[in-house]
């Protein structure tokens, strides 16, 4: 029998993620395809020490309050951890780990894609040159949005915040941002703090949601938001979808006050509002912002590490609890 600890696998893993945490623990997984099947089949396992969960496996304080005895640790394959009741882990002594950090780049690579994507026209470009109705070059095609020299506006100067207001200093953007507090100086860089969201949007040619989520988030990009934001502004979305209005954006872009939206996230997905699937001027990707294979396997390692040390007796450095 393996004297390793035993990390429950209710989120399957890819090969190589999988074989970095097998090196450390005893890897128990289940054919069951729901949350509730994952949690019914956990039930009756009295040696598990810790769970490996996704952003699409919600654990409220009843699912928290079911899990047997022995678990010291959910780790959370992902930096928000919104989908976890942090309280109820908290009061069952259970240590909530989560991937920040390391995924701050891939996420702001992703912004930029998606401000050029949507700004561009992109999707009708490549609609276009793959339906094979490209007639040649023209003078009006498909005119977009400069990206370079525009005013970026960042909701949520974080660590992804940040990194984005780097990249986007190479296309001579100008920065601007809200955030909670004000950064110090050296972190700012020359960006231009806002202290009000609708100040904020009234400066944004690009408009760049990439705040933590929260309860006061929710809906917070709603039609009077948008209404403040230049006309012919573009709406990005790196952090999470119920940030945004969905009817709100939708009648947006309809209208053309806003030209387009590039999103990485949507409300309810995989179930995303029917509209945006019929709309040219969305540029979306199926939540692809850590999709490269070395910043995933950064965050299974995050993960390890602060596993191995929260059951050495230490305090993990990521642990959101």
């Amino acid at each position: 029998m393996s004297d390793k600890p035993v990390l429950f696998m209710a989120c399957p893993l890819f090969a190589q993620a999988h074989d970095l945490l097998n090196a450390h623990f005893t890897l128990r997984h289940t054919t069951e395809g729901t949350l509730a099947g994952s949690l019914a089949a956990l039930s009756a396992m009295t040696d598990v020490e810790a769970i490996l969960i996704s952003l699409a496996m919600p654990l409220d304080q009843q699912a928290i309050e079911r899990l047997p005895r022995s678990v010291k640790a959910i780790c959370t394959y992902s930096v928000g951890t919104n989908h976890i009741d942090l309280a109820a882990a908290k009061t069952r002594g259970i240590k909530v780990l989560f991937t920040p950090d390391v995924l701050s780049e891939s996420c702001a690579d992703t912004a930029l894609l998606l401000m050029l994507g949507a700004g561009r026209r992109a999707l009708e470009g490549l609609r276009l040159l793959k339906g094979g109705d490209w007639p040649g070059w023209a003078p009006d095609q498909l005119l977009g949005k400069d990206v370079w020299n525009q005013r970026l506006g960042i909701f949520g100067m974080g660590r992804i915040g940040q990194a984005i207001a780097r990249r986007a200093r190479g296309f001579d953007m100008e920065i601007h941002y809200h955030n909670r507090l004000r950064l110090p100086p050296a972190a700012e860089q020359h960006a231009v703090y806002h202290d009000s969201l609708a100040a904020l949007a009234a400066h944004s040619d690009y408009f760049c949601i990439a705040c933590p989520p929260a309860p006061e988030t929710r809906g917070v990009v709603d039609a009077a938001l948008l209404a403040r934001l230049p006309m012919g502004s573009v709406v990005v979305n790196i952090s999470r979808g119920d940030i945004i209005n969905d009817n709100a954006l939708i009648a947006a872009l309809n209208d053309g006050h806003v030209a387009a939206a590039g999103l990485d996230v949507f409300a309810g997905e995989p179930e995303i509002h029917a509209a945006y699937r019929q709309m040219d001027n969305v540029f979306g990707l199926p939540h692809l912002g850590s999709a490269t294979l070395a910043t995933r396997l950064r965050m299974a390692a995050l993960l390890r590490d602060g596993l191995t040390g929260l059951l050495a007796g230490r305090t993990p450095a990521n642990a959101a609890n």
